[in-house]
């Protein structure tokens, strides 16, 4: 796999708001944020999709989870609730070919219908 923009990041060549960081993976405020709060979880693994992850990942990849739950619990939103997905290939939304997990909260996410019950409960 050449080296991606988050290669780059890991690398520290070009600069992120890294908001957390260990020996498998990194967390950083996504630059294009698709709500108020919109971060990504990376394994330091270079693993270009979904498709790529092989059983020795097991562990890396709920570690990627695990991250994002602490992260949602310390920053405040993990009752509220909040997104934790990743896209694959193109029809799937992927634009950069190194597994990430965003992490999307701060406001309703869901379908309209259920947005609406949540403002009258």
């Amino acid at each position: 796999m050449s080296d991606t923009l988050f290669t780059k990041i890991i690398n520290r060549e070009i600069p992120a708001e890294i908001i957390h960081e260990d020996d498998l993976s990194l967390a950083f405020k996504d630059i294009n944020p698709q709500a108020p709060v919109h971060f990504l979880v990376i394994p330091k693994k270079p693993i270009a999709t979904i498709n790529d992850i092989e059983e020795a990942d097991r562990e890396l990849i709920g570690h990627l989870y695990v991250v994002a739950a602490r992260l949602a619990e310390k920053m405040g939103f993990a009752e509220e609730g909040y997104r934790a997905v990743m896209n694959c290939n193109p029809y799937g939304g992927q634009t950069v070919y190194h597994l990430h997990l965003h992490v999307l909260a701060g406001k309703p996410l869901g379908w309209p219908p259920y947005q609406d019950k949540l403002k009258t409960a």
